[in-house]
């Protein structure tokens, strides 16, 4: 049985990672090796499976990761992240540094990819927890909730994006309907896990190398407009192209350009470029000493890009395993309400694939025959999908070795923070999405 291989699969995984100590890379290679060899696929091709798998994980996240954590770093070694932390820290106080953490990473998230604006973000977030003493889950997970809602719920990111077309469901819609469920729920889940007495017993330290150990006196570090600038300047690019191709159609030369410089790996590179010019003399006194900064940020990230991509190789297993395929025919004619089952699908393929992306387009092929003649609103459809995508992240999700790695948790200790609230967070936004269709049912609408 599928189900039972992914299940043994990841025993076996944590066993390894746990108990034998085996390194992350060299575990999840080996553990998709087997899962390979059981699901009957030929010897000759495992090879190729792992390969593809690595690089289109690793060819999705590399340069937005490797560039970001660069300009994290410049950032972090010139004095800018403390100073954002520090206008943070006094605009909101200590007390509520989460919700200060939460408001950011909402408004940078609502057009920002997960990694993007996590790479952009978790400086400021490192800062914060060096000058204030903090614990780093007590500061960064807020902000990992809230972008991990805005990323699976909310267009334009791939997953509704894609499931909305798939729907023929409007793009403008869906956003104004899944803001009113991912804002309460993502504050709600945001402010109360860090409280939770399994996640407060952890207190990671900092990952080495990924930001600066120096404590700048004000006078040492660039003004605020700056800081800010800089850091905002990706998510204007990203945001900006977004809203762009939502609201221009037809294709011409300025769209072309738009979409050009609001890729998130194009968006960086400027940023990082941007950063050196302005920060670059408070580092050092020439490029070589901005080079080493940049340098030692992509040291830092070496083991965390090869995790992520045996991750993908893991995932790429499962999928030309025939696992999704094998759902599709477990899960057809269940009597269920069409919004719950296209949720659970969603979420049974996001234990058994791991990426969301591959769970909500393999969902909405099982769920769109049902969308005729439901009376259902394809808009809340796509939030079943969506929300249904984020549930249960765990060892064969490559975004899960990344929060891992960043605050440097355990296998473990990482399921326990992050694997429960994607869950719970899975769970009330289906709430939330039969609440608005009693709200539209009511209203006729």
């Amino acid at each position: 049985m599928p189900l039972l291989v992914v299940g043994i699969s990841v025993l076996i995984l944590l066993f390894l990672m746990t108990k034998l100590r085996v390194n992350g890379f060299a575990a999840l290679l080996l553990v998709a090796v087997g899962v390979g060899l059981v699901q009957g696929i030929p010897v000759a091709e495992i090879p190729d499976i792992l390969s593809d798998g690595i690089g289109g994980q690793i060819g999705d996240t590399m340069l937005t990761i490797g560039l970001g954590a660069m300009v994290g770093r410049v950032m972090g070694d010139s004095g800018a992240a403390q100073r954002i932390a520090g206008k943070l820290l006094d605009a909101f106080g200590p007390r509520w540094v989460q919700v200060a953490m939460v408001v950011t990473a909402m408004l940078i998230g609502v057009t920002m990819f997960y990694e993007v604006a996590f790479v952009i973000i978790v400086p400021v977030a490192f800062t914060i927890v060096r000058v204030t003493g903090a614990n780093l889950l007590w500061v960064g997970l807020p902000m990992s909730i809230a972008l991990s809602t805005m990323h699976s719920f909310l267009p334009p990111h791939p997953g509704p994006t894609a499931v909305a077309a798939a729907f023929h469901a409007s793009v403008g819609l869906t956003l104004f309907y899944g803001l009113f469920i991912a804002v309460p729920i993502g504050a709600l889940i945001a402010l109360v896990w860090p409280r939770l007495p399994f996640v407060r017993a952890m207190n990671p330290s900092i990952p080495k190398g990924l930001v600066s150990e120096r404590v700048f006196a004000d006078e040492e570090m660039p003004g605020m407009a700056w800081s800010l600038s800089v850091a905002l300047f990706p998510v204007v690019l990203i945001a900006g192209a977004a809203v762009t191709d939502m609201a221009v159609s037809g294709s011409n030369p300025f769209l072309h350009f738009v979409a050009f410089i609001g890729s998130a790996p194009i968006a960086l590179l400027l940023t990082l470029l941007l950063a050196i010019w302005a920060f670059g003399p408070r580092i050092g006194r020439s490029l070589a000493d901005v080079s080493a900064s940049c340098t030692s940020a992509a040291q830092a990230m070496a083991m965390i890009l090869l995790v992520i991509g045996a991750g993908g190789a893991f995932k790429q297993v499962l999928v030309d395993g025939g696992i999704s395929d094998y759902i599709k025919d477990l899960t057809h004619g269940w009597p269920v309400s069409p919004i719950i089952l296209a949720w659970l699908i969603a979420v049974i393929l996001r234990v058994a694939l791991g990426s969301a992306t591959v769970a909500v387009v393999t969902a909405s092929g099982v769920v769109l025959p049902l969308l005729a003649g439901s009376g259902v609103h394809p808009e809340l459809m796509v939030l079943a999908v969506s929300c249904g995508s984020i549930a249960f992240s765990h060892v064969n999700d490559p975004g899960f070795w990344m929060f891992k790695e960043y605050f440097n948790l355990s296998v473990i200790d990482a399921i326990k923070a992050r694997t429960t609230y994607t869950t719970v967070l899975a769970i009330l936004g289906l709430g939330g999405v039969l609440v608005v269709e009693w709200a539209l049912n009511v209203l006729n609408l």
